[in-house]
């Protein structure tokens, strides 16, 4: 089985959101499958998607501390900076973590660890809706 789809995600703020919720009730299909795999793709250039811890909320905060300290806004080398000064370092930081990520899926569900999710990484300030393209397949 092929499935696709796309999920249109709210606008959030700054930060690390975790939407593993989300993606599984966009995607039913999943019940379906004894064995596949999720393939979700994040359309723009300056939000990205990871997976790691879903249980400690400080864990969010701490991504998004260093993400800050790692890749700084008003670096005097931007030269892309018509865009407000925190959007180069958005696409640096959407860049650093990817755009897309693959989920096993077994006996009809996400095969993720007992403490993992997935995270929209939001790197704007005023961001909008962000879209993510969801491809499944298996048997």
């Amino acid at each position: 089985m092929w499935y696709q789809t796309t999920l249109k995600l709210a606008p959030r703020k700054r930060g690390f959101h975790l939407i593993t919720d989300e993606i599984e009730q966009a995607t039913p299909e999943i019940r379906q499958l004894n064995i596949g795999l999720l393939h979700l793709f994040i359309q723009h250039s300056s939000a990205s998607l990871t997976i790691n811890e879903n249980a400690d909320p400080t864990v969010r905060i701490d991504f998004e501390s260093h993400f800050n300290r790692f890749v700084p806004e008003d670096a005097p080398y931007y030269r892309h900076t018509y865009e407000g000064s925190d959007d180069m370092p958005a696409h640096i930081k959407a860049s650093t973590l990817g755009c897309s990520i693959s989920i096993p899926i077994t006996n009809g569900r996400l095969a993720l660890g007992t403490w993992q999710g997935v995270y929209l990484g939001e790197h704007r300030d005023h961001a909008g809706s962000r879209t993510i393209v969801a491809t499944l397949q298996g048997e």
